[in-house]
Parts: structure tokens; C-alpha cells; sequence
């Protein structure tokens, strides 16, 4: 066993340690719809969620911390949310963010009146209306599936969440509210509580004499789906699905989707060491508390290294 002084080795060498950390990718962008009888589109999938602290995505075992050399660079990228569908357009997936060697999936495009499947990612797209459009499919261990369109129905999906599948559109063989988005992932990473990566609300189809709504997000930081108004982003640095497009029949007003927000990556570690944050990323550290320091980097590509 190597000796250890002042948390250096034998030698004066500085001795390794772990870090814990949240890695969330960029959400899906909600789908669209070039028409206004055409239906609702499906809301956008979570970006992808790993950590090592409280709970992780896809209802997966949490993940392992890494070891750490101190005066050593590691990679960090942060995903940009996916754009929101435009015209008949599938909503555009999420960016994976990157810590070392730790990667999470962007989240999936939502359903868009031209190609009515969500999109595959870290959690997946919603299905838009009409068809029984499939919902994108997720990824072990970092989210959920969104969900199936309706058979007949108007209104479009939720994009799947880190912790839950997304809601099916009401509108099964009839008129209905959009899906609501999958629920997130609580973790106490931060020294509190916080939820992210929930999927973006599918999109609704209102007729006249109705009452439809789009769908909600989904809790950390989903978008809600549009009908009356446009459809919401997803919140930046929670790695939300965008909300899709929805649409009222009879007018011609056809409400836009939303893009998914952008990822973060947080890390825990001894308040002994000091993070030094790299050209290129911006983001902070916290003062000690517990016996940690937290760094928490919200956008940007570069390196970090530890003191």
C-alpha cells in the first residue's frame, strides 16, 4: 500500500481521489406541423442522465465514482438542446455531454407531422398524432421511452423523462390533451435536492367548441406542448425536452415547437482539492460544505484539472 502525507504519496507525488458527478446531455427538440389539421406532434426526450449521488437514469444502478490524478486535464463538453422541428420536421435530437470517460446520449427528437415516430436518444421523442406513431426508444441506464402516439387521435405524445416513460396523448380514437412529458431524476449532488432531464409535453389539436391543452412537461425542466400558445422549451442546464407544436382547427394557426434545453455537468469532490476550470467551459465552484466542493459547468467544451 503507498504511504500517504497531506494527500500526497510517498514522494511528494500527489495521491489520486474520486469524484462524484451528474452528467446530463441536451434534450430533444419538440416535433412539428406544417398544417393545423394535421394534428399534434410529440414532445421531445430528456437528455441522457448519469450519477453517482442519490439515483440515476433509466430506473439504472448508480453509477460509479471516478479516480482523479491531481495536475491532470479531463474532457468536458456540455450538449446543447436539441432544435425544435420546423415545417414537417421531426424535432432534432440533443448533444451528448462528456465528462472523461463518461458520455450521456442527447435526448430524442418528438414526432412531427411528417415522419410521426420520436426519435431514439438518451430518453426518446414522443409519437405525434394519428398512426399510433411509435415514441423514440431510450438508453440503458440514462432514460426512458417516449411515448406512443394516439390511433386516431389529434393530439401528439410526451418525450420520455430520466426517471419515467412519457404520458400517452388522451386522444386515442378521439380529440384529446397532448401528453404530458416523463418525470426526472432527483439527486442531492448539489447538497440539495434538485430534479432534472423530464421529457417535453406533446403538442394538442384544438377544434372550436373544445377545450384541448397541451401537454405538461415533465418535472425538471420539460417543456410544455403547445395548442393555444407556442410550445415551451426545455430549461437550459436541465437537459429538458422541448414541447411539441399543436394546432386549431379552422384558423389556420399552426403554434410552433420548442427546442430542448442544454445540459450541465456537476462534481463533487474533497474540499481539499481545488478544480481549476479550462478555457473554452464556463462554470464555477462552490465553497466547502460537508466536506465537499462542488464545480458546476453549464456550457462549453475545454478541460479541468484538479490542485
Amino acid at each position: 500500500m503507498l504511504n500517504t502525507i497531506g494527500g500526497l504519496l510517498s514522494g511528494g507525488v500527489p495521491a489520486p481521489f474520486t469524484v462524484d458527478y451528474l452528467v446530463i446531455a441536451g434534450g430533444g427538440g419538440g416535433g412539428s406541423q406544417s398544417s393545423a389539421s394535421a394534428g399534434g406532434s410529440g414532445g421531445g426526450g430528456a437528455g441522457g442522465l448519469r450519477c453517482t449521488v442519490t439515483a440515476t437514469g433509466g430506473g439504472g444502478t448508480l453509477e460509479s465514482a471516478l479516480t482523479i490524478n491531481a495536475l491532470t486535464n479531463y474532457t468536458v463538453t456540455i450538449g446543447a438542446g436539441g432544435a425544435a422541428g420546423t415545417g414537417t420536421n421531426q424535432g432534432s435530437n440533443g448533444v451528448n455531454s462528456v465528462f472523461s470517460t463518461i458520455t450521456s446520449t442527447g435526448g430524442g427528437g418528438g414526432g412531427s407531422q411528417g415522419t410521426n415516430a420520436g426519435l431514439t436518444g438518451g430518453a426518446g421523442g414522443g409519437g405525434a398524432a394519428s398512426g399510433a406513431a411509435a415514441g423514440g426508444s431510450g438508453t440503458t441506464n440514462q432514460g426512458y421511452a417516449g411515448a406512443q402516439g394516439g390511433s386516431g387521435g389529434y393530439s401528439g405524445s410526451g418525450g420520455g423523462g430520466a426517471g419515467a416513460v412519457g404520458n400517452r396523448t388522451t386522444g386515442i380514437g378521439t380529440y384529446g390533451n397532448g401528453g404530458a412529458g416523463g418525470a426526472g431524476v432527483a439527486t442531492s449532488i448539489t447538497g440539495s435536492s434538485v430534479t432534472y432531464a423530464g421529457g417535453g409535453g406533446g403538442g394538442a389539436y384544438l377544434e372550436p367548441a373544445r377545450f384541448e391543452v397541451g401537454g405538461a412537461g415533465g418535472s425538471g425542466g420539460g417543456g410544455a406542448g403547445g395548442v393555444l400558445n407556442d410550445a415551451v422549451a426545455g430549461s437550459a442546464n436541465t437537459g429538458g425536452g422541448g414541447g411539441g407544436s399543436g394546432g386549431i382547427t379552422g384558423t389556420g394557426t399552426v403554434k410552433v415547437s420548442a427546442a430542448g434545453g442544454s445540459g450541465v455537468v456537476i462534481l463533487r469532490y474533497t474540499d481539499a482539492r481545488t478544480i481549476v476550470i479550462g478555457a473554452g467551459l464556463t462554470g464555477t465552484e462552490s465553497a466547502a460544505s460537508g466536506g465537499y466542493k462542488r464545480a458546476t459547468i453549464t456550457a462549453g467544451t475545454g478541460n479541468v484539472s484538479w490542485t
